[in-house]
């Protein structure tokens, strides 16, 4: 039986036995290569954000609307995005259809950076089924402030949110999660149009699910009374 604990002549560094040969390194002369990927979601939001950006202008009116009909090659949320970049957002309010895991991700960064501070989300019936892992990340997400996930029949597209800026709303044909169709979107920069969506539709929203019950509607910063 060998002996594990055996005594091996070591050379004088103490590193290897003395009778064993370095081979030469054929790979000698090469030094460390780099290559960067990033995923094709990743990819897609860089050209989406770039396509917007030739068309939109940096600073947005007030009471301006800008009509944006898009190929394919701009997503629902760079919308947002474009926002988000102009100035922090202290409320949105975001209804669709379906989302990806990647949408909440993007989201979730946004929050933990400040530059997003609550969301109230508004969702199709059949989403909690149809997309559960989706909804409880949301679910998650939106409970560390106060938010809630609602679900009722909805199929509507639309982000209202409240800046320190201006105010906005976003009404489109598409849906937050990545898709290759064209489709047509206006951003109004309007207060009262904002408000009318928070107020007198979305708060007001009856939610099918009960994981919210206790839940509020999101009282801005500017209507808290001293």
């Amino acid at each position: 039986m060998r002996d594990l604990f055996v005594n091996t002549t070591q050379t004088e560094s103490g590193d290897k036995p003395s009778d064993q040969k370095r081979p030469d390194d054929p790979n000698k002369d090469r030094s460390v290569q780099v290559r960067a990927t990033c995923g094709r979601y990743f990819e897609r939001r860089v050209k989406s954000e770039l396509a917007l950006e030739e068309e939109l202008p940096w600073h947005f009116d007030t009471g301006m609307a800008y009509h944006c009909f898009s190929f394919g090659d701009v997503d629902s949320l760079t919308y947002l995005r474009a926002i988000i970049k102009q100035q922090p957002v202290e409320y949105v309010l975001i209804s669709t259809w379906c989302m990806a895991a990647t949408d909440v991700e993007e989201i979730k960064k946004w929050i933990r950076r400040g530059d997003l501070k609550h969301i109230d989300l508004y969702v199709g019936e059949i989403f909690q089924a149809s997309y559960a892992s989706i909804y409880l990340m949301l679910a998650e997400l939106v409970k560390e402030f106060g938010g809630r996930v609602a679900i009722f029949r909805n199929h509507s597209k639309v982000m209202a949110g409240f800046g320190s800026r201006f105010d906005f709303v976003i009404e489109s044909s598409a849906n937050v999660n990545t898709n290759p169709r064209s489709e047509a979107t206006v951003i109004t920069v309007d207060t009262g149009l904002a408000r009318w969506y928070k107020e007198e539709i979305f708060d007001k929203i009856q939610s099918f699910n009960h994981d919210f019950d206790g839940w509020k509607p999101y009282k801005l910063k500017r209507d808290e009374t001293i």
